[in-house]
């Protein structure tokens, strides 16, 4: 018997959204510039979001990576209070993406936790290759745990997330935190990037035709690594890591029509083989990118709400609304 083809899983609001893509015949990042792709990802980021909420604290911050360089930052929060902080990389495959593309994600997690959020503007490839991304994650981790107290904010309880490559990155943090006995409450993970080449089921399945295609994730990687050994580094590829016993809680959300399904599944088993306590949730019939659709998929809400409950557990925060 012929197995169901793969468009036949998506939820009906997910068919509609790629039928618009399709239908607006956009080009595909891999035959743009990367200064181009960043301007078309820009254009793009809002059109299927929710209402961006208002938050008491929007503001603006600067953070000194290792090498002098200034970081971007942005901090949200929802009152004036000492609130605990997690701290957000934006997706983009290490090559676009921004604190503007993902504002309204960020405010929306501030908004149903309670808690503050600082989303960090960490450099892009190619400008910037492997592991600048990784060195500047850690680099404002660090400066959060001794800066937070200054931006009247509780650096007892920190925690990272992010999605996609961003995703990456907080795992990274993880990982770096556990071994410099920086305590996080929580790593928060929407559908990163894990594994260190596309060898999976999922990439075979959903290489084309599901936002994010395996021509585009190659031209986004090769923009970022420095030569095919940089791949097989565990700050690329999480799951290389030789060991995660003892890095911090793990809430996962992934989408089952993505490329990365499989490798996050992966992940979080491998967390779990080595005792930590994992969240795992992946949301059906929708793709990758799929939470920065709020107006049009219901599950992209859900995940919002699900992400926002493990965060106010992992902080110890009374439900907000």
């Amino acid at each position: 018997m012929r197995s169901r083809p793969p468009q036949a899983l998506l939820t009906h609001a997910m068919q509609d959204v790629l039928s618009r893509m399709s239908r607006a015949a956009r080009p595909p990042f891999h035959t743009l510039t990367p200064g181009q792709a960043r301007a078309a990802y820009e254009a793009g980021s809002g059109v299927l979001e929710i209402s961006k909420p208002s938050l008491a604290r929007v503001e603006n911050l600067t953070i000194q990576a290792r090498d002098g360089y200034l970081l971007a930052a942005r901090l949200y929060a929802p009152s004036v209070e000492k609130l605990p902080v997690l701290l957000y990389f934006h997706g983009g495959g290490f090559t676009i993406g921004s604190i503007s593309s993902h504002d309204v994600l960020c405010r929306q997690l501030s908004h149903l936790t309670g808690c503050a959020v600082v989303s960090l503007d960490y450099r892009l490839a190619p400008e910037y290759k492997f592991p600048t991304a990784a060195n500047d994650a850690w680099d404002a981790l660090q400066w959060l745990a001794v800066h937070s107290e200054n931006c009247g904010l509780d650096e007892s309880r920190l925690a990272v997330g992010g999605d996609s490559a961003g995703g990456t990155l907080a795992a990274v943090c993880a990982v770096m935190a556990r071994d410099t006995d920086l305590p996080l409450a929580l790593q928060l993970l929407f559908y990163p990037g894990c594994a260190a080449h596309q060898e999976t089921s999922s990439h075979e399945t959903f290489a084309k035709g599901f936002v994010l295609e395996e021509t585009d994730i190659s031209w986004l990687f090769n923009n970022y690594v420095r030569s095919p050994a940089d791949r097989d580094n565990w700050r690329f590829a999480p799951l290389n890591a030789s060991d995660v016993e003892g890095v911090a809680s793990t809430w996962v959300g992934l989408a089952e029509c993505d490329p990365l399904v499989d490798e996050g599944v992966m992940y979080a088993d491998k967390l779990r083989a080595a005792g930590v306590q994992v969240d795992l949730e992946i949301y059906r019939g929708v793709t990758h990118e799929f939470i920065k659709m709020g107006r049009i998929i219901p599950e992209a809400r859900q995940a919002h709400a699900d992400a926002a409950r493990a965060l106010r557990r992992a902080f110890n925060l009374s439900p907000s609304i």
